[in-house]
């Protein structure tokens, strides 16, 4: 069975853009997952360690940019977030911290 340990490595950390408090408004909570992390691992993560019932995961994968760094080209990383709905009645406060 998944430690809690193993549950923080699939979920990252909340996504705070406008979009994702715009999603929050309709039930939905963003976060960075890992990129490995499919939708069941990532339902079963937020359902235990927030205590709420997921209603449904989506998941995008945004390419990372190409940058300068000191001068020298560099690309950041990729990043996978998930959508995350919630049933009715169910909410999580990511302004607080976790």
């Amino acid at each position: 069975m998944n430690t809690k340990a193993d549950l923080y490595d699939v979920i990252r950390r909340p996504v705070i853009t406008e979009k994702a408090t715009m999603a929050s408004e309709s039930g939905a909570v963003v976060f960075e997952v890992a990129m490995d992390a499919n939708k069941p691992q990532i339902k079963q993560a937020v359902e235990t360690l927030f205590g709420v019932k997921v209603k449904s995961v989506n998941t995008t994968i945004t390419k990372g940019k190409t940058k300068r760094f000191r001068g020298q080209p560099g690309r950041r990383r990729d990043v996978k977030k998930a959508y995350v709905t919630l049933e009715e009645g169910n909410t999580i406060d990511v302004t607080t911290g976790l």
